[in-house]
């Protein structure tokens, strides 16, 4: 192809964003010639898109006045993704290059519909990771959107929770933030049931919906300091010690913060770490891929046990229909 679709695309992207560059300016741009930018505009003409061109000194490309790229068609759900996908990479330090990520955001949001465009905008604002590799289910998107909008924007809500007794109680929260930490989703906020702040699981909200009243953000408040520890002050039911021959820094990086803390040691990292479920920890500890001997629990010896039989088994199961491979008969 005698037009490079990615220099196309970067050439219309600057003529919506700066009507009226030049040849050269446009040239230096996309790290080509004059001769080149010519060629690119008139690629563009035959997709359809009207560019046009002034001669002489203030000379330029520009779009036909009026004319306005049709929207991305995107879902909620599927706007959302993209959107989390490029905060989480840029956030959490997955960005191959370190404009690409916002401008990438930049444009999705220019075409998006307004009416999906204000909610992501209000998410990229309001939304706070913790470092972590594992991926979970994302909640209901409008409960998502909803909080985070009124997180934004500073205006309570009104809420249907379920407890994890399975209790079911009506709020009004003041959501402070949202944040992602080890696989769940939260928002922190000032409970008006409780007059307290408080933290919710969003996967335990059945609705959302914004109120009038507006509130204040206290000074200088961290949704991701008070969740990790709160978090650190919960109960749970084991206490864990392993010992792993890795690298402290990427242990750093792939265990999410604030379950864990780790020790250097000469003969390895000692990781302390505490969970409800022992089948979940030993799950974490083979998605590593360095060597680890178990101080404590005894019991996590036998889930590593359990988990190496479902994955022999798994193994060795046989399919259940013949696979077909590339060029058999």
């Amino acid at each position: 192809m005698s037009h490079p679709l990615t220099r196309v695309l970067a050439l219309l992207e600057l003529l919506q964003a700066h009507p009226g560059l030049t040849g050269p300016q446009l040239a230096d741009r996309l790290g080509t010639d004059v001769r080149t930018v010519r060629r690119y505009a008139a690629h563009l003409r035959e997709l359809g898109i009207p560019v046009e061109s002034d001669r002489g000194r203030y000379g330029g490309y520009r779009l036909a006045r009026g004319y306005r790229m049709p929207p991305l068609v995107l879902t909620n759900d599927e706007a959302l993704a993209v959107v989390l996908g490029l905060l989480a990479g840029e956030r959490l330090g997955m960005s191959g290059t370190a404009p690409a990520g916002p401008g990438a955001l930049a444009k999705i949001e220019r075409v998006l519909p307004r009416t999906v465009r204000e909610p992501l905008a209000a998410m990229r604002d309001a939304l706070s990771f913790t470092a972590g590799t594992v991926t979970a289910q994302l909640p209901a998107t409008g409960v998502l959107l909803t909080l985070a909008q009124a997180s934004r924007s500073r205006h309570g809500v009104a809420l249907r929770y379920r407890s994890w007794r399975q209790e079911h109680s009506e709020r009004v929260l003041d959501p402070y933030g949202v944040v992602f930490h080890d696989a769940r989703w939260y928002v922190i906020g000032h409970d008006h049931l409780r007059g307290a702040l408080r933290t919710f699981r969003i996967d335990r909200i059945a609705s959302v919906a914004p109120r009038d009243a507006t509130f204040t953000l206290p000074a200088g408040f961290d949704p991701v300091a008070h969740l990790t520890a709160t978090l650190a002050q919960a109960p749970y039911r084991w206490q864990v010690e392993v010992l792993v021959d890795g690298p402290l820094g990427e242990l750093a990086r792939r265990l999410p913060n604030g379950t864990a803390t780790l020790t250097p040691r000469p003969d390895g990292v000692l990781i302390r770490a505490r969970a409800d479920r022992l089948d979940g920890m030993a799950r974490l500890l083979a998605s590593l891929e360095w060597p680890f001997t178990v101080h404590s629990p005894d019991e996590l010896r036998q889930s590593l046990r359990d988990l190496a039989r479902q994955l022999t088994a798994a193994a060795d199961r046989p399919p259940e229909f013949p696979s077909h491979r590339c060029g058999a008969p």
